[in-house]
Protein backbone atom coordinates (compact mmCIF):
# COMPACT_ATOMS: atom_id res chain seq x y z
CA UNK A 1 0.00 0.00 0.00
CA UNK A 2 2.70 2.50 1.01
CA UNK A 3 4.84 1.69 -2.01
CA UNK A 4 1.78 2.19 -4.20
CA UNK A 5 1.29 5.68 -2.74
CA UNK A 6 4.96 6.48 -3.33
CA UNK A 7 4.98 5.14 -6.90
CA UNK A 8 1.70 6.73 -8.00
CA UNK A 9 2.53 10.15 -6.55
CA UNK A 10 5.99 10.00 -8.10
CA UNK A 11 4.71 9.10 -11.59
CA UNK A 12 1.80 11.55 -11.52
CA UNK A 13 3.96 14.54 -10.53
CA UNK A 14 6.71 13.48 -12.93
CA UNK A 15 4.40 13.34 -15.95
CA UNK A 16 2.66 16.55 -14.89
CA UNK A 17 5.99 18.25 -15.51
CA UNK A 18 6.93 19.13 -11.93
CA UNK A 19 10.62 19.91 -11.33
CA UNK A 20 12.34 16.72 -10.19
CA UNK A 21 13.07 18.19 -6.74
CA UNK A 22 9.32 18.72 -6.21
CA UNK A 23 8.55 15.27 -7.63
CA UNK A 24 10.79 13.70 -5.00
CA UNK A 25 9.49 16.03 -2.26
CA UNK A 26 5.79 15.51 -2.99
CA UNK A 27 6.06 11.73 -3.37
CA UNK A 28 8.15 11.43 -0.21
CA UNK A 29 5.67 13.60 1.72
CA UNK A 30 2.75 11.49 0.46
CA UNK A 31 4.49 8.31 1.65
CA UNK A 32 5.31 9.77 5.08
CA UNK A 33 1.73 11.02 5.59
CA UNK A 34 0.28 7.67 4.49
CA UNK A 35 2.62 5.87 6.88
CA UNK A 36 1.59 8.10 9.77
CA UNK A 37 5.15 9.26 10.34
CA UNK A 38 5.99 12.79 11.58
CA UNK A 39 6.79 15.30 8.84
CA UNK A 40 9.84 16.38 10.82
CA UNK A 41 11.58 13.42 9.20
CA UNK A 42 11.77 15.41 5.94
CA UNK A 43 13.96 18.30 7.16
CA UNK A 44 16.05 15.87 9.24
CA UNK A 45 16.84 13.65 6.26
CA UNK A 46 17.29 16.63 3.95
CA UNK A 47 19.86 18.12 6.31
CA UNK A 48 21.72 14.83 6.72
CA UNK A 49 21.97 14.55 2.93
CA UNK A 50 23.41 18.05 2.57
CA UNK A 51 25.55 18.07 5.73
CA UNK A 52 28.85 17.17 4.09
CA UNK A 53 32.12 19.07 3.85
CA UNK A 54 32.57 17.84 0.27
CA UNK A 55 29.19 19.33 -0.71
CA UNK A 56 30.60 22.81 -0.03
CA UNK A 57 32.54 22.41 -3.25
CA UNK A 58 29.33 22.57 -5.33
CA UNK A 59 28.33 26.23 -4.72
CA UNK A 60 32.01 27.22 -4.74
CA UNK A 61 32.66 25.74 -8.18
CA UNK A 62 29.42 27.30 -9.48
CA UNK A 63 30.57 30.71 -8.18
CA UNK A 64 34.03 30.27 -9.74
CA UNK A 65 32.43 29.47 -13.09
CA UNK A 66 30.13 32.48 -12.89
CA UNK A 67 33.02 34.78 -11.99
CA UNK A 68 35.09 33.53 -14.93
CA UNK A 69 32.12 33.76 -17.29
CA UNK A 70 31.31 37.22 -15.97
CA UNK A 71 34.82 38.20 -16.98
CA UNK A 72 34.10 37.21 -20.59
CA UNK A 73 35.90 33.87 -20.60
CA UNK A 74 33.44 32.22 -23.02
CA UNK A 75 34.31 34.53 -25.91
CA UNK A 76 38.04 34.12 -25.24
CA UNK A 77 37.77 30.33 -25.19
CA UNK A 78 35.80 30.35 -28.46
CA UNK A 79 38.37 32.65 -30.07
CA UNK A 80 41.22 30.35 -29.01
CA UNK A 81 39.35 27.25 -30.17
CA UNK A 82 38.68 28.86 -33.55
CA UNK A 83 42.37 29.67 -33.96
CA UNK A 84 43.33 26.06 -33.12
CA UNK A 85 40.80 23.98 -35.08
CA UNK A 86 38.62 26.43 -37.03
CA UNK A 87 40.53 25.95 -40.30
CA UNK A 88 39.68 22.22 -40.47
CA UNK A 89 36.64 21.13 -42.49
CA UNK A 90 33.62 21.73 -40.27
CA UNK A 91 35.79 24.18 -38.35
CA UNK A 92 33.11 25.91 -36.28
CA UNK A 93 31.79 22.51 -35.22
CA UNK A 94 35.29 21.55 -34.05
CA UNK A 95 35.55 24.93 -32.36
CA UNK A 96 32.29 24.23 -30.53
CA UNK A 97 33.54 20.88 -29.22
CA UNK A 98 37.00 22.17 -28.30
CA UNK A 99 35.53 25.18 -26.52
CA UNK A 100 33.12 22.96 -24.60
CA UNK A 101 36.01 20.76 -23.50
CA UNK A 102 37.95 23.77 -22.17
CA UNK A 103 34.86 25.33 -20.56
CA UNK A 104 34.08 21.98 -18.88
CA UNK A 105 37.19 22.50 -16.78
CA UNK A 106 35.53 25.57 -15.28
CA UNK A 107 31.78 24.97 -15.07
CA UNK A 108 31.38 21.39 -13.79
CA UNK A 109 27.83 21.15 -15.15
CA UNK A 110 26.42 20.34 -18.58
CA UNK A 111 23.65 22.95 -18.40
CA UNK A 112 26.15 25.78 -17.81
CA UNK A 113 28.28 24.49 -20.68
CA UNK A 114 25.31 24.29 -23.06
CA UNK A 115 24.00 27.75 -22.13
CA UNK A 116 27.34 29.59 -22.21
CA UNK A 117 28.92 28.01 -25.27
CA UNK A 118 25.56 27.69 -27.04
CA UNK A 119 24.81 31.40 -26.72
CA UNK A 120 27.98 32.16 -28.70
CA UNK A 121 28.41 29.18 -31.01
CA UNK A 122 24.87 28.36 -32.17
CA UNK A 123 24.23 31.80 -33.72
CA UNK A 124 27.79 31.84 -35.09
CA UNK A 125 27.47 28.41 -36.73
CA UNK A 126 24.05 29.28 -38.13
CA UNK A 127 25.36 32.52 -39.65
CA UNK A 128 28.26 30.60 -41.23
CA UNK A 129 25.90 28.22 -43.02
CA UNK A 130 25.33 25.30 -40.64
CA UNK A 131 21.72 24.17 -40.18
CA UNK A 132 20.25 25.49 -36.92
CA UNK A 133 19.28 22.05 -35.69
CA UNK A 134 22.78 20.70 -36.38
CA UNK A 135 24.43 23.54 -34.46
CA UNK A 136 22.06 23.05 -31.54
CA UNK A 137 22.48 19.26 -31.51
CA UNK A 138 26.28 19.48 -31.61
CA UNK A 139 26.30 21.97 -28.74
CA UNK A 140 24.01 19.79 -26.62
CA UNK A 141 26.11 16.68 -27.25
CA UNK A 142 29.37 18.52 -26.52
CA UNK A 143 27.96 19.78 -23.22
CA UNK A 144 28.13 16.19 -21.94
CA UNK A 145 31.81 16.82 -21.30
CA UNK A 146 30.92 19.39 -18.63
CA UNK A 147 30.16 16.94 -15.79
CA UNK A 148 32.80 14.31 -16.71
CA UNK A 149 35.88 16.53 -17.09
CA UNK A 150 36.94 17.80 -13.65
CA UNK A 151 35.67 19.67 -11.76
CA UNK A 152 32.36 17.79 -11.79
CA UNK A 153 29.30 18.39 -9.63
CA UNK A 154 27.91 14.83 -10.11
CA UNK A 155 31.27 13.38 -9.07
CA UNK A 156 31.22 15.46 -5.90
CA UNK A 157 27.73 14.17 -5.09
CA UNK A 158 28.57 10.51 -5.76
CA UNK A 159 31.84 10.73 -3.88
CA UNK A 160 30.01 12.22 -0.89
CA UNK A 161 27.17 9.70 -0.69
CA UNK A 162 29.23 6.59 -1.53
CA UNK A 163 32.43 7.34 0.34
CA UNK A 164 34.57 7.39 -2.81
CA UNK A 165 37.52 9.76 -3.13
CA UNK A 166 36.38 12.79 -5.12
CA UNK A 167 40.00 13.39 -6.14
CA UNK A 168 40.21 9.91 -7.66
CA UNK A 169 36.93 10.46 -9.47
CA UNK A 170 38.13 13.77 -10.88
CA UNK A 171 41.22 11.97 -12.20
CA UNK A 172 39.06 9.15 -13.60
CA UNK A 173 36.94 11.56 -15.66
CA UNK A 174 39.77 13.23 -17.58
CA UNK A 175 40.51 10.50 -20.16
CA UNK A 176 36.82 9.67 -20.90
CA UNK A 177 36.20 13.41 -21.36
CA UNK A 178 38.95 13.65 -23.97
CA UNK A 179 37.61 10.53 -25.70
CA UNK A 180 34.19 12.18 -25.95
CA UNK A 181 35.78 15.21 -27.62
CA UNK A 182 37.79 13.10 -30.08
CA UNK A 183 34.75 10.99 -30.98
CA UNK A 184 32.49 13.99 -31.61
CA UNK A 185 35.18 15.78 -33.63
CA UNK A 186 35.53 12.67 -35.80
CA UNK A 187 31.79 12.55 -36.45
CA UNK A 188 31.62 16.30 -37.07
CA UNK A 189 34.51 16.07 -39.55
CA UNK A 190 32.84 13.23 -41.43
CA UNK A 191 29.41 14.90 -41.58
CA UNK A 192 30.94 18.26 -42.52
CA UNK A 193 32.86 16.73 -45.43
CA UNK A 194 29.82 14.77 -46.57
CA UNK A 195 27.44 17.72 -46.37
CA UNK A 196 29.86 20.42 -47.49
CA UNK A 197 29.88 22.47 -44.30
CA UNK A 198 32.36 25.36 -44.37
CA UNK A 199 35.75 25.78 -42.78
CA UNK A 200 37.23 28.94 -41.38
CA UNK A 201 40.41 30.44 -42.94
CA UNK A 202 43.71 29.77 -41.17
CA UNK A 203 44.26 32.84 -39.04
CA UNK A 204 48.00 32.49 -38.57
CA UNK A 205 50.29 31.89 -35.63
CA UNK A 206 49.98 35.49 -34.46
CA UNK A 207 46.24 35.09 -33.88
CA UNK A 208 46.87 31.69 -32.31
CA UNK A 209 49.27 33.26 -29.81
CA UNK A 210 47.01 36.26 -29.05
CA UNK A 211 43.96 34.07 -28.54
CA UNK A 212 45.99 31.73 -26.34
CA UNK A 213 46.97 34.69 -24.16
CA UNK A 214 43.27 35.42 -23.67
CA UNK A 215 42.29 31.84 -22.84
CA UNK A 216 45.37 30.75 -20.91
CA UNK A 217 43.91 31.87 -17.59
CA UNK A 218 41.03 29.44 -18.00
CA UNK A 219 43.47 26.66 -18.87
CA UNK A 220 45.54 27.51 -15.80
CA UNK A 221 42.44 27.31 -13.61
CA UNK A 222 41.61 23.82 -14.90
CA UNK A 223 45.20 22.65 -14.44
CA UNK A 224 45.34 24.19 -10.97
CA UNK A 225 42.22 22.33 -9.86
CA UNK A 226 43.23 18.97 -11.31
CA UNK A 227 46.91 18.89 -10.45
CA UNK A 228 46.38 20.58 -7.09
CA UNK A 229 44.10 17.73 -6.07
CA UNK A 230 46.22 14.99 -7.68
CA UNK A 231 49.37 16.27 -5.99
CA UNK A 232 47.68 16.40 -2.60
CA UNK A 233 48.09 20.16 -2.20
CA UNK A 234 44.41 20.57 -1.38
CA UNK A 235 41.12 18.69 -1.16
CA UNK A 236 38.35 19.15 -3.76
CA UNK A 237 36.54 21.55 -1.40
CA UNK A 238 39.71 23.56 -0.85
CA UNK A 239 40.31 23.50 -4.61
CA UNK A 240 36.84 25.00 -5.12
CA UNK A 241 37.58 27.84 -2.70
CA UNK A 242 40.98 28.49 -4.32
CA UNK A 243 39.30 28.56 -7.74
CA UNK A 244 36.82 31.20 -6.49
CA UNK A 245 39.67 33.44 -5.33
CA UNK A 246 41.52 32.84 -8.60
CA UNK A 247 38.43 33.58 -10.72
CA UNK A 248 37.75 36.75 -8.72
CA UNK A 249 41.26 38.11 -9.27
CA UNK A 250 41.35 37.16 -12.96
CA UNK A 251 37.84 38.48 -13.64
CA UNK A 252 38.48 41.89 -12.09
CA UNK A 253 42.16 42.60 -12.67
CA UNK A 254 43.06 40.62 -15.82
CA UNK A 255 39.89 40.27 -17.91
CA UNK A 256 38.25 43.33 -16.32
CA UNK A 257 34.89 41.91 -17.31
CA UNK A 258 33.10 43.01 -14.15
CA UNK A 259 33.54 45.42 -11.26
CA UNK A 260 33.25 45.06 -7.50
CA UNK A 261 29.66 46.31 -7.64
CA UNK A 262 28.79 43.29 -9.86
CA UNK A 263 30.11 40.73 -7.37
CA UNK A 264 26.97 40.63 -5.14
CA UNK A 265 24.85 39.82 -8.22
CA UNK A 266 27.21 37.03 -9.28
CA UNK A 267 27.23 35.65 -5.75
CA UNK A 268 23.41 35.78 -5.61
CA UNK A 269 23.07 33.98 -8.97
CA UNK A 270 25.53 31.32 -7.80
CA UNK A 271 23.75 30.95 -4.46
CA UNK A 272 20.42 30.38 -6.21
CA UNK A 273 21.90 27.77 -8.55
CA UNK A 274 23.75 26.06 -5.70
CA UNK A 275 20.69 26.10 -3.45
CA UNK A 276 18.61 24.50 -6.19
CA UNK A 277 21.09 21.64 -6.47
CA UNK A 278 21.34 21.20 -2.70
CA UNK A 279 17.55 21.15 -2.32
CA UNK A 280 17.47 18.44 -4.97
CA UNK A 281 20.14 16.52 -3.05
CA UNK A 282 18.12 16.91 0.15
CA UNK A 283 14.83 15.65 -1.29
CA UNK A 284 16.65 12.82 -3.08
CA UNK A 285 18.12 11.79 0.27
CA UNK A 286 14.61 11.66 1.78
CA UNK A 287 13.42 9.56 -1.15
CA UNK A 288 16.47 7.31 -0.85
CA UNK A 289 15.81 6.85 2.88
CA UNK A 290 12.27 5.70 2.09
CA UNK A 291 13.53 3.21 -0.47
CA UNK A 292 16.06 1.90 2.03
CA UNK A 293 13.41 1.52 4.73
CA UNK A 294 11.33 -0.48 2.25
CA UNK A 295 14.42 -2.64 1.49
CA UNK A 296 14.30 -1.71 -2.20
CA UNK A 297 18.13 -1.69 -2.52
CA UNK A 298 18.23 -5.25 -1.15
CA UNK A 299 15.56 -6.34 -3.62
CA UNK A 300 17.48 -4.75 -6.48
CA UNK A 301 20.69 -6.46 -5.38
CA UNK A 302 18.97 -9.83 -5.03
CA UNK A 303 17.31 -9.47 -8.41
CA UNK A 304 20.56 -8.47 -10.12
CA UNK A 305 22.48 -11.37 -8.58
CA UNK A 306 19.65 -13.76 -9.44
CA UNK A 307 19.85 -12.70 -13.08
CA UNK A 308 23.63 -12.99 -13.32
CA UNK A 309 26.81 -13.21 -11.30
CA UNK A 310 28.92 -12.26 -14.32
CA UNK A 311 30.24 -8.73 -13.88
CA UNK A 312 30.24 -8.01 -17.62
CA UNK A 313 26.58 -8.93 -17.97
CA UNK A 314 25.89 -6.90 -14.83
CA UNK A 315 27.58 -3.85 -16.35
CA UNK A 316 25.41 -4.25 -19.45
CA UNK A 317 22.23 -4.46 -17.34
CA UNK A 318 23.23 -1.39 -15.31
CA UNK A 319 23.90 0.62 -18.46
CA UNK A 320 20.55 -0.34 -19.98
CA UNK A 321 18.75 0.54 -16.74
CA UNK A 322 20.49 3.90 -16.40
CA UNK A 323 19.99 4.84 -20.06
CA UNK A 324 16.25 4.35 -19.59
CA UNK A 325 16.22 6.21 -16.25
CA UNK A 326 18.29 9.03 -17.76
CA UNK A 327 15.55 9.70 -20.31
CA UNK A 328 13.11 10.61 -17.55
CA UNK A 329 15.00 11.62 -14.38
CA UNK A 330 17.44 14.39 -13.50
CA UNK A 331 21.05 13.22 -13.20
CA UNK A 332 21.75 14.15 -9.57
CA UNK A 333 18.52 12.60 -8.29
CA UNK A 334 19.11 9.37 -10.22
CA UNK A 335 22.68 9.16 -8.92
CA UNK A 336 21.64 9.60 -5.29
CA UNK A 337 18.83 7.05 -5.50
CA UNK A 338 20.41 4.35 -7.67
CA UNK A 339 24.17 4.50 -7.17
CA UNK A 340 24.42 3.13 -3.58
CA UNK A 341 22.46 -0.12 -4.18
CA UNK A 342 24.03 -0.75 -7.59
CA UNK A 343 27.51 -0.01 -6.25
CA UNK A 344 26.99 -2.60 -3.51
CA UNK A 345 26.33 -5.26 -6.15
CA UNK A 346 29.19 -4.03 -8.33
CA UNK A 347 31.77 -4.34 -5.57
CA UNK A 348 30.44 -7.82 -4.76
CA UNK A 349 31.16 -8.82 -8.36
CA UNK A 350 34.64 -7.29 -8.30
CA UNK A 351 34.00 -4.01 -10.14
CA UNK A 352 36.24 -1.18 -8.96
CA UNK A 353 34.14 1.53 -7.21
CA UNK A 354 35.85 4.42 -9.05
CA UNK A 355 35.40 2.66 -12.39
CA UNK A 356 31.74 1.93 -11.62
CA UNK A 357 31.02 5.48 -10.50
CA UNK A 358 32.69 6.92 -13.61
CA UNK A 359 30.66 5.00 -16.18
CA UNK A 360 27.50 5.46 -14.10
CA UNK A 361 27.91 9.23 -14.18
CA UNK A 362 28.81 9.20 -17.88
CA UNK A 363 25.72 7.11 -18.61
CA UNK A 364 23.33 9.48 -16.85
CA UNK A 365 25.04 12.50 -18.40
CA UNK A 366 24.18 11.08 -21.81
CA UNK A 367 20.57 11.22 -20.60
CA UNK A 368 20.85 15.02 -20.59
CA UNK A 369 20.76 14.86 -24.39
CA UNK A 370 17.94 12.33 -24.81
CA UNK A 371 14.24 13.14 -25.11
CA UNK A 372 11.77 13.62 -23.54
CA UNK A 373 13.37 15.50 -20.62
CA UNK A 374 16.98 16.06 -21.72
CA UNK A 375 17.83 19.42 -20.12
CA UNK A 376 20.60 20.28 -22.58
CA UNK A 377 18.30 19.53 -25.52
CA UNK A 378 15.80 22.11 -24.25
CA UNK A 379 18.49 24.73 -23.59
CA UNK A 380 20.06 24.42 -27.04
CA UNK A 381 16.72 24.11 -28.85
CA UNK A 382 15.58 27.32 -27.16
CA UNK A 383 18.74 29.17 -28.20
CA UNK A 384 18.49 27.94 -31.80
CA UNK A 385 14.69 28.39 -31.96
CA UNK A 386 14.15 24.84 -33.23
CA UNK A 387 11.70 22.19 -32.06
CA UNK A 388 12.57 19.32 -29.74
CA UNK A 389 11.86 16.91 -32.61
CA UNK A 390 14.33 18.65 -34.95
CA UNK A 391 17.17 18.68 -32.44
CA UNK A 392 16.42 15.10 -31.35
CA UNK A 393 16.79 13.88 -34.94
CA UNK A 394 19.99 15.87 -35.53
CA UNK A 395 21.71 14.68 -32.35
CA UNK A 396 21.65 10.94 -33.09
CA UNK A 397 25.10 10.70 -34.75
CA UNK A 398 26.70 12.40 -31.75
CA UNK A 399 24.57 10.49 -29.27
CA UNK A 400 25.69 7.22 -30.88
CA UNK A 401 29.32 8.35 -30.58
CA UNK A 402 28.88 9.14 -26.90
CA UNK A 403 27.32 5.71 -26.37
CA UNK A 404 30.36 4.10 -28.00
CA UNK A 405 32.61 5.98 -25.56
CA UNK A 406 30.32 4.87 -22.70
CA UNK A 407 30.72 1.23 -23.83
CA UNK A 408 34.49 1.67 -23.98
CA UNK A 409 34.70 3.22 -20.52
CA UNK A 410 32.39 0.52 -19.11
CA UNK A 411 34.32 -2.48 -20.44
CA UNK A 412 37.90 -1.19 -20.50
CA UNK A 413 38.54 -0.19 -16.86
CA UNK A 414 41.98 1.34 -17.44
CA UNK A 415 40.37 4.14 -19.49
CA UNK A 416 39.01 5.57 -16.25
CA UNK A 417 41.49 4.06 -13.80
CA UNK A 418 44.75 5.05 -15.52
CA UNK A 419 45.18 8.45 -13.84
CA UNK A 420 43.82 7.38 -10.41
CA UNK A 421 46.24 4.45 -10.43
CA UNK A 422 49.18 6.72 -11.28
CA UNK A 423 48.42 9.42 -8.73
CA UNK A 424 46.58 7.72 -5.87
CA UNK A 425 47.46 4.02 -5.70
Amino acid sequence: MLLTVLTVSFLVTLFMGFPIALVLGVSSSAYILAAGLPLTIIPQKMFSGMDSFVMLAIPAFILAGNLMNGGGITERIVRFATAVVGHIRGGLGHTNIFASMVFAGISGTAAADAASIGAVMIPGMTKAGYPKQYAAALTAAASCMGPIIPPSVPMIVVGSICGISVGQMFAAGAVPGVLLAVGMMTVNGYLSAKRGYPREPWMGFRELWKSFQGAVWALIMTAMILFGILSGWFTPTEAAVVSVLYAFVIGIYVYKGFELKDVPRLIADSAIAGAGLLILVGFANVFGWILTSERIPQYISAWMLAVTDNKYVFILLVNILLLVVGCFMETIAALIILTPPLLAVATTLGVDPVHFATFTILNLIVGLTTPPVGVCLFICANIAKVSLVEISVAIWPFLFTNLVVLFLVSYVPWVSLLLPTIFFR
